[in-house]
């Protein structure tokens, strides 16, 4: 019979803050198969004393083995989880969930009012849908977005206050994409920003060869400008000359 593992986990718990990466800590020992220890800390004052008798900064603390692991980011490295340089780490998954969502959207709209699924309707609310969620995550961090843009965008460089007009234009136009008014406006619109950021995506990914983060889902992710951001500017192009086609 194997010997069972075990772990002693510290962790805030008062009646004004649970901390949340102790809980997570606690499901992901359980999770993994370790019998845990869990003391929680119940005051400010002992948790200056546990911080000054094991030299740490914060809470929770992990250990295993008699060994300190460390807080919950510490223990997804330990267990091979995460590398531990996670946080410098690109990824793509905020444009990937992005996308996916705008799609399902599109798809369920699409049957509501519909009652079934249509291909070409699909398409264009999926490119609406992302614009105005691409729009609204910009939109809550406005200094970290335009800082990010700045850094790439050909227009900004040029004109920095279209860096904070960019996002109000792009909902507008997937507002006026999704019910289909005031196309004249919004397809231009659409089209001119997404072909001067087709351009500069062009310009510092693949001439430049720069290694830049994109800005297209805010500021503070990181995204890296390359591919995905050439194809979210190819949409809007793309769905801005489909909507002028069909207006003629």
């Amino acid at each position: 019979m194997s010997e069972e593992k075990k772990a002693i986990l510290y962790r805030i718990e008062t009646k004004q803050h649970i901390c949340p990466f102790g809980l997570k800590s606690k499901a992901l020992l359980r999770g993994i198969g370790f019998k845990v220890e869990d003391h929680k800390i119940r005051t400010k004052a002992d948790a200056d004393k546990f911080k000054e008798k094991y030299n740490v900064t914060t809470t929770p603390q992990t250990f295993i083995d008699g060994k300190r692991i460390g807080g919950f980011e510490e223990l997804c490295v330990y267990f091979g989880l995460k590398k531990s340089n996670a946080k410098n780490n690109v990824s793509y998954m905020p444009v990937i969930a992005v996308f996916v969502v705008a799609l399902l959207m599109a798809m369920t709209t699409c049957r509501a009012f519909k009652g079934e699924f249509l291909t070409v309707m699909i398409v264009e609310l999926f490119v609406a849908y992302s614009m105005c969620i691409l729009a609204m995550l910009k939109l809550q961090d406005m200094s970290s977005f335009t800082n990010r843009f700045l850094s790439y965008d050909l227009l900004a460089q040029r004109f920095v206050p279209y860096a904070y007009l960019y996002p109000f234009v792009e909902l507008f136009a997937g507002l006026c994409m999704i019910v289909i008014a005031y196309i004249y406006i919004a397809a231009p619109a659409a089209l001119i920003i997404g072909g001067i950021g087709t351009a500069s995506v062009v310009k510092a990914v693949f001439i430049e060869k720069r290694k830049l983060k994109c800005a297209c889902v805010g500021g503070s992710t990181n995204v890296p400008l390359g591919v995905l951001s050439l194809i979210e500017n190819l949409m809007m192009v793309g769905i801005s000359l489909w909507m002028l086609m069909k207006l003629v």
